[in-house]
């Protein structure tokens, strides 16, 4: 490694913060990782049947302890393992202390269960533990669910993503693998109930103890024990662990054509940004979503800015525009409306939302008060003649899902989403590529008809529903709610970014737009308050760029899906063209792998670590296609696949 060549560390993540390899725990077929006193992955014959069981305790805000834990004993004979430990949630005068037992037995049998106390009165919103079944081959498929009063009934996880609670006053479910493995949780200590999480698109539903419709925050009193326990039950032959060939990828059926690729744009970012507008003008962005929010001082001269950048990088302005009355929006929108028209009406696309709605809104609450959103949608048409009208919200899809827009007044609905709304780490954050497929057929099905455009997205928060803000970040780590996350700048923030693209496209978004040419969410570098190492020294273009770039250049192609046997390994996408076609296809894993295609591939280019340096100095760097090697195609940890391909 030179001065000029990044650490593989900075390449991959943007970061040098280590991750320690998790801890493997095993009973003959059972296995499962141990992580901060919780359990992930929990596999039987390397099946998934369970994505994780948790015991969390959280703050009034919602806010999730990171326990200190002690007296850790692990054991292991082969056909047993056990852990004990203990815990202790605290923050300035309240802390609740617990100790756990987990024991996983060879014949499918784990048993999580935890005894613990408040210290001092402790108030929470959440004090127990926490189930996560995973969605491939579980959503829409049928379980058997025990209720507190004792009634067993068939049911079935959701398919299209439930706004609020699937399921409630739950005792036990039982559901089947896709492999055919009988799946038993019980669930003792509390009342649970079901939350449809692919709502912030993680690739799970959990079921949490103590139902929402009970008051919170509620207090737990030095004394009072809180005793609880959860119990999985395997059964069926364990399945014989997959080998270690290539990856066989394939190509699907035909899905529409590929969508235009946007960038988000806050006002103070436009002049770093102009200051980069050739490699801008390079990526070719169809649009650029400009924000602007009366609250945060936003104005005639911030808007004439804001449309001024989209000209010069040749991109569509479109207006997302935060409405702030409600007893007076009628005239708030009128008046926006002839601002614009002052500025000669240069946004093709005006998007309309209420401030109040930029928050969450938890089942149960009552609704803040907003505008009516049909008289929202008029009142926007009526200011903005000609121009086309969306809604929806600014915030996330849960907050669409949850507060249906006026379709019929509208010709567009927009949202945008985020990897970070409940976890940090690496693989929370790929994993939510397997809810995007299901983020993209409720909004379809919500929409009726009406096109549906998603973003600006992308790795970090740009705000935060469920608190005050997005974290900072200037320890330049992985953590929940990040505004600027470090991955942003690494390869894993372009495979990332490549997969969402795809199964939005695939799922019939008209338009998908992601982060912003600079800044916490951007796509090259500009100096920031917040550390960007190795590009702070050298600049450049992050490595999402180039993703970017080559989507855009497919605008309009026949889409058709990248077959991938394991998703959660490579995603992507194959644009037509005429008997040839090109693939762009990223490996979402840490570990280096090989593919295969059914297809010859006539040339390729690559985005991965060894040549991070030269593709920060190179707008065209996926331009430099080279010959295809002989069998099976190495792809490094998070690297970037462009293929040529000959379909007869």
């Amino acid at each position: 490694m030179t001065d000029h060549t990044p650490s593989r560390a900075l390449a991959l993540f943007g970061t040098e913060e280590e991750v320690p390899p998790p801890r493997i725990l095993a009973a003959g077929p059972l296995t499962a990782e141990f992580e901060a006193g919780n359990l992930r992955y929990i596999r039987f014959g390397g099946a998934e049947v369970l994505r994780a069981v948790s015991f969390i305790v959280r703050d009034r805000d919602w806010g999730t302890f990171a326990p200190a834990l002690s007296d850790i004993v692990v054991e292991e004979s082969g056909t047993l393992f056990t852990v004990t430990y203990a815990a202790r949630a605290a923050d300035g005068g309240l802390a609740f202390a617990w100790r756990a037992r987990i024991e996983g037995h060879a014949d499918g049998t784990l048993v999580f269960s935890s005894r613990g106390a408040a210290e001092a009165p402790f108030e929470t919103n959440r004090t127990g533990f926490v189930i996560l079944h995973p969605i491939d081959g579980v959503a829409g498929r049928p379980v058997e669910i025990l209720h507190t009063d004792g009634r067993r009934v068939s049911g079935s996880f959701p398919a299209l993503i439930d706004p609020v609670q699937p399921m409630m006053d739950l005792r036990e479910l039982v559901h089947t693998t896709p492999g055919g493995l009988r799946v038993s949780c019980l669930m003792e200590g509390d009342t649970f109930e079901m939350e449809d999480q692919r709502n912030w698109t993680d690739a799970s539903f959990k079921t949490y103890v103590r139902p929402l419709a009970l008051p919170w925050p509620y207090r737990l009193e030095p004394g009072e024990e809180l005793a609880q326990s959860v119990t999985v039950r395997v059964s069926g032959p364990a399945p014989r662990a997959a080998g270690a060939e290539a990856l066989a990828l394939g190509l699907g059926a035909p899905a529409g054509r590929v969508p235009p690729v946007g960038l988000g744009l806050q006002p103070e970012d436009v002049d770093p940004a102009r200051a980069a507008a050739e490699a801008l003008r390079a990526l070719a962005p169809a649009h650029l979503i400009c924000h602007h929010d009366p609250r945060r001082g936003h104005d005639r001269t911030s808007l004439a800015a804001q449309a001024d950048l989209a000209r010069a990088l040749g991109a569509e302005p479109w207006l997302e525009a935060v409405i702030v009355s409600v007893d007076g929006f009628e005239a708030e929108i009128a008046a926006l409306g002839a601002m614009v028209r002052g500025l000669g009406a240069p946004f093709a696309t005006v998007l309309t939302s209420p401030a109040a709605d930029l928050k969450c809104t938890l089942p149960g609450s009552p609704w803040p008060e907003t505008p009516p959103a049909e008289a929202l949608a008029q009142a926007t048409r009526a200011a903005f003649p000609g121009t086309r009208i969306g809604g929806g919200m600014f915030s996330y899809f849960t907050e669409l899902n949850r507060k249906r827009p006026p379709v019929r007044h509208l010709d567009l609905v927009s949202f945008t989403t985020t990897p970070l709304v409940h976890a940090g780490d690496d693989r929370s954050v790929t994993e939510t590529l397997q809810a995007l497929p299901a983020v993209a057929a409720s909004a379809a099905a919500l929409c009726a008809g009406v096109p549906f455009a998603v973003g600006p997205s992308a790795i970090g928060m740009r705000d935060n529903p469920y608190g005050a803000a997005p974290k900072p970040n200037p320890g330049n780590i992985r953590q929940a709610m990040n505004r600027n996350d470090p991955r942003q700048r690494g390869l894993l923030g372009a495979a990332w970014t490549l997969g969402c693209f795809a199964q939005l496209a695939l799922g019939g978004a008209s338009a998908v737009a992601f982060g912003a040419p600079v800044g916490p969410f951007g796509v090259l570098h500009a100096p920031a308050e917040f550390p960007q190492p190795w590009f702070d020294t050298h600049g450049g273009l992050f490595p999402v760029f180039h993703v970017l770039r080559g989507l855009s250049a497919l605008e309009g192609r026949p889409l058709r899906a990248l077959g991938s046997p394991r998703p959660e390994l490579v995603q992507g996408l194959v644009a037509d063209g005429g008997g040839a076609a090109e693939i762009w296809l990223a490996n979402l894993t840490a570990a280096p792998l090989t593919l295969t295609l059914p297809v010859p591939v006539t040339a390729m280019a690559v985005l991965d670590a060894a040549g991070f340096a030269a593709a920060a100095a190179d707008p065209a760097y996926m331009d430099a296609l080279r010959p295809a090697p002989e069998g099976p195609i190495p792809l490094d940890a998070h690297a970037v696949l462009r293929l040529h391909v000959t379909i007869s």
